[in-house]
């Protein structure tokens, strides 16, 4: 073939490819639309449609990537001169095409329609407090999702197969280092802070309207500049934000006894919107458009949570905001405000609740417990019972009822066993892109105090947003950052900070 002719084919190849990827993109986001209505706003009685669309969406979808043809085009692609970001493009596809083809249509078909089942049975169970109510569901889930993984790769551990659903390219060998070198670091600074003569709380005492919290909550995403014609708040039994760079929509919750978690909740969510508004809208409908996995997307919730959000510049930027619709928040000083959003208790029960430390404990115990329950090492009956105890153990506290304990969570209805260790991966790669932005954009703290964070995020943008699915996890950190990924960073900030606020001389 000549090269005009070769270069041709090549290009004619790319466009295919690119046209229809593009068209499982578009059926991929329409579900997640309706799976966003189903918890935000469908009634309670469109269980059974809804669990039929999402089913047939995920057939044709799993139909879509399955092709053939597609399969035809990549092994074209592949063997030809591409880009960087075409042979990304390439590669990712590919990756998808691969599991995808492993797994029959039928399976794809039952775990989709399991899973829409599954959240008003969850929903059910919380509200009741019964476990059993939802074991069946829990014990249908675990088994397809062994069946799928095996399909995926017959040799491998299960848990591993399906933690790359969600981080493809950090292996579960760096998970269980991070986690446990978490464990080993964060337990004694825990305990110290436990035996600290120093008190914190108190600022965010009292009771608030929860109606008015919405307001607070659409407050501070004005303040750190969420694209509201491009989004929308509404509210979620359990937070989540969900969309394309075109539409990122946030949910919250609110507690008229929590003022705080409202807050730090809407930060949070605003921090996964943020990363999906600021994907390039050429690359809408591939991988260039595409986040790159959960490590990274939460990387950004955290970044804007914890380090952005629970700072004290930026108690300094927003108290008088909340006081305005507070006016109990009148006597409160942005330190006082700075010091509750940083209290660390190890007796509280609810992950999404918990303090920035102990939180990771949490994480820890949803790990073990799912992965020993897809390892066949745990039966789902003895679930309350074991994650009371690793509780009991890991934080000094014992669930009283399986809401509060093992039902508090959603993702299991999800069928997204694997997804609890990137929150932790996350938290531990905002810290490394937080110290790598303040080194190019300087004093972020002072920049939040006086409410202006365009220089942040710009960094962001420029160095994570922008480059989609471009690069694998480690290679983006190593662009955005300078250095592998690494949980120095978390560490030495959440040493440093906490050893002050505590008062700790060892720290």
């Amino acid at each position: 073939m000549a090269p005009e002719q070769e270069a041709t084919s090549v290009t004619d190849a790319y466009e295919e490819l690119e046209s229809r990827v593009e068209r499982l993109t578009n059926i991929t986001a329409g579900a997640g639309v309706l799976r966003w209505d189903q918890e935000v706003m469908m009634p309670e009685g469109g269980t059974p449609a809804r669990a039929k669309q999402l089913s047939t969406l995920s057939s044709i979808s799993h139909e879509e990537l399955t092709d053939p043809e597609m399969g035809n085009l990549l092994d074209e692609l592949e063997a030809a001169d591409l880009d960087e970001a075409q042979s990304a493009v390439v590669r990712e596809i590919r990756r998808k095409y691969d599991r995808a083809t492993s797994v029959p249509t039928e399976l794809v078909e039952e775990i989709s329609e399991t899973t829409a089942n599954a959240h008003p049975v969850w929903t059910e169970a919380k509200e009741e407090d019964d476990f059993e109510t939802f074991a069946p569901t829990l014990e249908t889930l675990i088994e397809q999702k062994r069946e799928y993984a095996e399909h995926i790769d017959p040799d491998a551990d299960p848990y591993a197969v399906l933690f790359a659903e969600y981080e493809p390219y950090l292996d579960l060998e760096t998970a269980e280092r991070v986690l446990e070198r978490l464990r080993d670091e964060l337990v004694p600074l825990i305990e110290a802070i436990g035996e600290s003569d120093v008190e914190l709380g108190g600022a965010f005492d009292g009771t608030f309207d929860p109606e008015t919290q919405e307001e607070l909550s659409r407050d501070v995403l004005d303040t750190v500049g969420y694209d509201w014609d491009r989004g929308r708040l509404d509210t979620a039994p359990h937070p989540f934000s969900t969309g394309t760079q075109f539409d990122a929509r946030v949910t919250t919750r609110f507690d008229e006894e929590d003022l705080l978690g409202s807050i730090t909740s809407t930060v949070h969510e605003f921090g996964h919107a943020n990363y999906t508004l600021g994907l390039p809208d050429e690359g809408y409908g591939t991988p260039l458009g595409e986040s790159r996995d959960l490590t990274v997307h939460e990387s950004q919730s955290r970044l804007w949570e914890n380090h952005v959000g629970r700072s004290e510049a930026f108690w300094e930027c927003f108290l008088p905001t909340a006081a305005e619709r507070f006016p109990a928040l009148d006597d409160v000083s942005a330190r006082e405000a700075y010091e509750a959003a940083n209290q660390v208790y190890d007796d509280n029960l609810i992950r999404t609740e918990a303090d920035e430390l102990t939180y990771h404990m949490h994480i820890i115990v949803r790990f073990e417990i799912e992965r020993d329950l897809i390892s066949g090492d745990l039966d789902v009956e003895d679930v309350p019972e074991v994650w009371n105890d690793k509780y009991e153990e890991y934080l000094g506290v014992r669930p009283e009822t399986d809401a509060e304990g093992c039902l508090q969570d959603i993702h299991w209805s999800h069928g997204s066993f694997g997804y609890f260790p990137t929150y932790s991966l996350g938290s531990v790669l905002a810290a490394q892109l937080y110290a790598a932005a303040e080194d190019e954009v300087g004093d972020v703290d002072a920049q939040v105090r006086e409410g202006a964070f365009d220089e942040l995020n710009g960094w962001l943008r420029e160095n994570i947003h922008r480059h989609g699915a471009t690069y694998t996890t480690p290679d983006l950190v190593e662009k955005a950052t300078g250095e592998g990924y690494t949980a120095d960073y978390f560490i030495d900030y959440a040493t440093e900070k906490y050893g002050r606020l505590y008062d700790l001389d060892e720290y």
